[in-house]
């Protein structure tokens, strides 16, 4: 039997190299979301960027091919969070209701941590050239499959109503993005919290079969 290799213990130079890396990497994705959502992304120049992230233009195009691939970069963070976190909240349960309240949980949870990205995506995704439209078209596609498995599973089990699962889909995505849009407003009377419980109960009461509405109170009419 042949003896079973060891991988070779990483350098401490080199793994803390790559932590500053992946952490400045991370501060001039944020610095960007947010200088881009307040000024827009044509009124952005590379110093106001540098200035805003605290560090040279050189440095920034270290890791950036240009303003472009900033704003592209940006926006597939907030698809790639959903491809990390939405699976696993789905893979959760066995229920497809449940699955699909955690699903759309998980879609609240990575946009309130990105509500800058979030409502760049709306505003300027058009920014983008061709080829950049199409990743940020076919990723979205591939990050809101989850659900629609999980939908597609509901109608077949007979939980939920025959819905156009396409549809409902991007409702759930529409409302996830909406604490980004509209957080502005509707955290004048609500916190995050309350707003994914309260559209999780709005969503799935609009879905669920009413001989199943008891099995599922705890969603559709949660306490408090």
């Amino acid at each position: 039997m042949p003896t079973p290799t060891r991988s070779e213990p990483q350098d401490p130079n080199e793994a803390a190299r790559a932590a500053r890396s992946e952490w400045r990497h991370r501060q001039l994705l944020d610095a960007a979301a947010r200088l881009m959502e307040r000024d827009g992304f044509h009124g952005v120049s590379m110093q106001a960027l540098a200035a805003e992230a605290e560090v040279s233009v050189g440095l920034i195009y270290r890791y950036f091919g240009g303003k472009d691939d900033l704003l592209l970069a940006v926006i597939v963070d907030v698809l790639d969070a959903f491809a990390a976190q939405v699976p696993p909240a789905v893979r959760a349960g066995t229920d497809p209701v449940e699955r699909i309240a955690g699903a759309f949980r998980a879609y609240c949870e990575v946009i309130n941590a990105h509500r800058h990205a979030a409502v760049l995506t709306y505003r300027e995704s058009k920014s983008l050239g061709t080829e950049g439209r199409a990743k940020i078209k076919r990723l979205e596609i591939e990050t809101s499959e989850p659900l629609r498995e999980a939908l597609r599973a509901g109608v077949a089990g007979g939980l939920l109503t025959d819905v156009d699962v396409e549809l409902v889909s991007q409702d759930f995505l529409l409302l996830a993005h909406g604490w980004a849009l509209k957080r502005w407003y509707l955290g004048q009377t609500m916190d995050f919290e309350e707003y994914v419980v309260k559209q999780t109960a709005l969503l799935l009461g609009a879905i669920v079969r009413t001989q199943h509405r008891d099995d599922y109170s705890h969603l559709l009419r949660p306490a408090g």
